[in-house]
């Protein structure tokens, strides 16, 4: 028994000699066509991923060129409303009047050069829906008709582009509360 053992030991032994022994030949041309493979996909993945950095830079870039007057839009709106106010107002006076001409005119100049950089006027009129995304309620005051209705504009709002930068500030309508009378010890209470 130990005789075959070691008869088996070297024979395993001799195999593994003649493995080590002989070089396994690959195929240079194999080997380079597999590298250029890689190297191609490699390069394909880059250029897809610096196409999309591209895309996206130009996106960011046209958005920020779109709506890069928002700061200064914001800054002016409080003088467009104070405007606007001053406008509605009735005058008596004739040399008022002559004035109210004039800052008509250059309402109405700062109004067109802010609709060229892509600014709008929300259009909200008493009686409308109130919506929550281009309004702020500022107060509910209870009426005979349907709830959430429009009652009064405080303020206009303002949209640049599609993005809203000022809510109309208005005053919205909410159910009347019935008083319930009840009886209480044969006492009527409101």
């Amino acid at each position: 028994m130990k005789k075959q053992k070691e008869e088996t030991a070297e024979t395993i032994k001799e195999t593994n000699e003649e493995v080590k022994t002989e070089p396994i030949k690959k195929d240079p041309l194999a080997e380079a066509l597999n590298e250029v493979q890689e190297w191609k996909n490699k390069y394909a993945m880059v250029f897809a991923d610096m196409d999309n950095l591209r895309k996206t830079q130009d996106k960011s870039f046209r958005e920020a060129m779109r709506y890069r007057a928002e700061g200064f839009i914001d800054r002016l709106l409080p003088a467009m409303d104070a405007f606007h106010i001053a406008l509605k107002s009735p005058v008596d006076d004739p040399k008022l009047k002559n004035y109210l001409v004039g800052f008509d005119y250059i309402y109405k100049q700062i109004n067109q050069a802010m609709e060229s950089e892509g600014l709008k006027v929300l259009i909200v009129k008493e009686g409308d829906e109130f919506n929550v995304s281009t309004m702020n309620a500022i107060e509910a005051q209870e009426t005979e008709g349907p709830p959430n209705k429009v009652v009064r504009i405080l303020s206009q709002g303002y949209q640049l582009h599609e993005r809203v930068v000022k809510q109309a500030l208005v005053i919205v309508s909410k159910a009347k509360v019935v008083e319930k009378k009840q009886e209480s010890n044969g006492e009527k209470a409101a």
